[in-house]
């Protein structure tokens, strides 16, 4: 009995989803994207969603004069969900989503002169995760489940999927913002160095005037006896 379990856990761990439970979508997954928006411009993206999810957006402008930017998100029946106008960030969760494609849009129309590095990050949380835990809970004998306590191992599982999943969240997050900071440190930088040069050629400018200034007061302007 013991052997035949092991069997049955090791090929449901080394076939793929459809081969248990039969063929279907593949999950979509989370993804992140950073981008240049250039001045005077509008961009959009589209991404599927499934029905019955969660669906989390988060954006940050990481670089450009001002660090902001319009954003809207609409649902697939073309429902305005959010709408902010210059912002620098911002978190959005949409549950449950509709089956379709979500439309997000980053607007940089207000800009004439400066583009915009934004950073944006699409997080899912859909339940065919739980079915293919219950999937794999059904390869495996009754007798042998309350044996080896499948409720508990599958919260043990799902606790330590759901705090890496948002350990890998937070480090993107401290990511973007490194990103940013970066960018304002090296425009702090370049705004120092072109003043310090204006100010060191204003200095040197003034020395010169001031020493011609001097020696015209003391040249003589006698006339020369002939």
């Amino acid at each position: 009995m013991a052997a035949s379990t092991a069997l049955a856990l090791a090929l449901w761990l080394l076939l793929p989803p459809g081969g248990v439970a039969g063929a279907g979508p593949p999950p979509i997954q989370d993804g992140e994207f950073t981008f240049l928006l250039p001045a005077g411009r509008k961009q959009c993206f589209y991404q599927s969603a499934p029905a019955n999810a969660s669906l989390e957006t988060e954006y940050q402008v990481i670089g450009g004069a001002g660090l902001d930017v319009d954003f809207t998100l609409e649902s697939p029946q073309g429902v305005l969900l959010v709408s902010e106008s210059r912002k620098a960030d911002g978190v959005h969760t949409v549950e449950p989503t509709e089956a379709g494609d979500y439309k997000l849009c980053f607007d940089n129309s207000f800009s004439t002169i400066s583009e915009k590095l934004v950073f944006f990050e699409l997080i899912f949380d859909s339940l065919q995760d739980d079915e293919e835990v219950e999937g794999w809970a059904e390869a495996v004998e009754p007798e042998e489940m309350l044996d080896v306590k499948m409720e508990d191992i599958k919260e043990s599982i799902e606790t330590m999927k759901t705090r890496l999943e948002r350990s890998i969240q937070m480090l993107t997050l401290l990511r973007a913002f490194e990103a940013r900071d970066r960018n304002l440190q090296e425009g702090n930088l370049e705004r120092v160095n072109f003043w310090s040069a204006v100010n060191v050629a204003v200095l040197l400018l003034v020395a010169v005037l001031q020493v011609c200034t001097l020696k015209r007061f003391f040249q003589d302007k006698r006339p020369v006896p002939t």
